[in-house]
């Protein structure tokens, strides 16, 4: 927490290189937002951090003496660069959502390991001073970074749990009472250590705040249904970038600061975008109320579904002028990508014009179902956001919806009692023909049936996503 006074090249070319980094990654971020230079971003990124923490063990000094224990730390850079390899290899893209969630709760770790390192050094120097109490620039900090990281540590591994169906659902709502209490005592309790009296070696307390921050962190994720987990990830990746920023105006570290800023702004903005693509306030995803009104469209289950044949559907797919593939969850999970640019670029070959409707949180995440596609190369002009697919639907000749459920329910538009209500969704029905892709008749997300699977226009073709595609695309072939 020593600030150096003399200005050395050491720390200029330290503080130069923070600024690089930091620009590195504002141009990085800035690349993520287009898939052809998302890959580009990554790397600057990435080229960023490599600099920050090259430049970090050569050059910075504490007390006039450089980093010790550079074994230690090129060993532990050597395994953390494996694991995130290996990981980067072997998770597939419908697991990405879990991996997020795991390597932003070891961000909010480290954020909290180092609120708990520095909060007995800080201690022990303010009770040598004799200073009254630990009200200050750095107390906040360190407790703060410790607050919102164990919340973010705790709360992303529940996540990740329930992402990977581990972990279920607790809505009891009596953890709403239990959430608050523990709110308002980790509230209290920063304001009462901060009001403390410093005494040197007496660590129970930010040891018992750090503890009440882990409880609090799982105790708010429980009740939170596994559906929204992808908005609970972007926010609890938004604590991270605070907790992060906290360490960075601890240790006057521009690099570490700038990051954290990054990351918890971009995280907050990506869950308010979450949250109006589902027509829901933040408020209403944290109480985990999604789907509690279940009962809205259950006049639905005694219409009559209407199948269709792969021959009949391939005829009907062959003989268009233009087609809509909306791709949701289901495709993803039966990793059928590769199959459906397939089948697009088959029809293409007929003449068909073939198009995706891509929904802001297709895929669970908003940005997942671009990449998906992108793996199996498709051509990134024919992903068409949700708006303009909608205006495009009425001269459409078919919608084909694969594993998509609730992106496409009418109830969003023509039931006030359903609670998907508002929610902006693909107008497959302005089409002329849908075919709609699926396992079963199951409710999605939202648990509540939709009307799209029993109106005259649609037809179902049950099965595995994958599979299904497989066959159809064979009868296309011999036609």
């Amino acid at each position: 927490m020593e600030t150096i006074q003399t200005f050395t090249s050491e720390l200029s070319i330290l503080e130069i290189s923070y600024l690089v980094a930091s620009v590195l990654f504002i141009l990085g971020l800035k690349k993520l937002s287009h898939p052809a230079t998302a890959r580009a971003g990554n790397l600057w990124a990435a080229a960023g951090m490599a600099a920050a923490i090259l430049f970090t063990i050569l050059f910075h000094q504490k007390e006039g003496q450089p980093i010790g224990n550079i074994i230690w730390i090129v060993v532990a850079l050597a395994i953390g660069s494996f694991i995130g390899w290996y990981a980067s290899i072997k998770v597939k893209m419908t697991a990405m959502p879990q991996m997020v969630s795991i390597f932003n709760g070891m961000g909010g770790a480290c954020a909290a390991l180092i609120s708990l390192m520095e909060f007995p050094k800080m201690q022990n120097m303010l009770a040598a001073e004799g200073v009254g109490n630990m009200l200050g620039g750095e107390g906040i900090a360190i407790l703060l970074g410790l607050m919102i990281g164990g919340v973010s540590f705790a709360g992303s591994m529940i996540a990740f749990g329930k992402l990977d169906g581990r972990i279920g659902d607790i809505k009891h709502p009596v953890l709403r009472i239990v959430n608050l209490t523990f709110l308002v005592v980790l509230l209290v309790a920063l304001f009462v250590i901060l009001f403390m009296e410093p005494v040197a070696g007496n660590n129970l307390p930010i040891y018992l705040f750090a503890i009440a921050a882990l409880i609090y962190g799982v105790t708010f994720v429980m009740p939170i249904g596994g559906a929204d987990m992808p908005v609970v990830i972007s926010l609890l990746n938004s604590f991270t970038g605070v907790a992060a920023a906290m360490g960075g105006f601890l240790y006057g570290n521009q690099a570490m600061l700038t990051g954290g800023i990054l990351v918890g702004s971009s995280g907050t903005i990506l869950t308010i975008l979450m949250c109006k693509a589902m027509n829901r306030s933040l408020m209403n995803v944290i109480i985990g109320a999604f789907g509690v009104a279940g009962a809205a469209g259950t006049e639905a289950e005694d219409k009559t579904v209407k199948e269709i044949s792969l021959s009949d559907a391939a005829v009907l797919l062959s003989y268009s002028q233009k087609i809509y593939i909306v791709p949701g969850y289901g495709l993803a999970v039966a990793q059928a990508q590769h199959l459906c640019h397939e089948l697009d670029n088959l029809l293409a070959g007929k003449g068909v014009e073939v198009k995706y409707a891509i929904h802001p949180v297709a895929g669970r995440m908003p940005g997942h179902m671009n990449v998906l596609l992108a793996e199996a190369d498709v051509p990134y002009e024919k992903l068409v956001e949700m708006e303009d697919a909608n205006n495009e639907m009425g001269n459409t000749d078919v919608v084909i919806v694969i594993g998509a459920n609730d992106v496409v329910n009418p109830a969003a538009e023509d039931d006030p009692s359903s609670p998907i209500y508002g929610m902006p969704i693909i107008k497959a029905l302005d089409a002329k023909n849908v075919i709609v892709m699926k396992r079963s008749m199951a409710a999605g997300y939202a648990a509540i049936p939709n009307n799209l699977f029993y109106h005259p226009k649609n037809r179902m073709l049950f099965g595995d996503a994958k599979a299904t595609l497989q066959k159809l695309v064979a009868e296309i072939k011999s036609l």
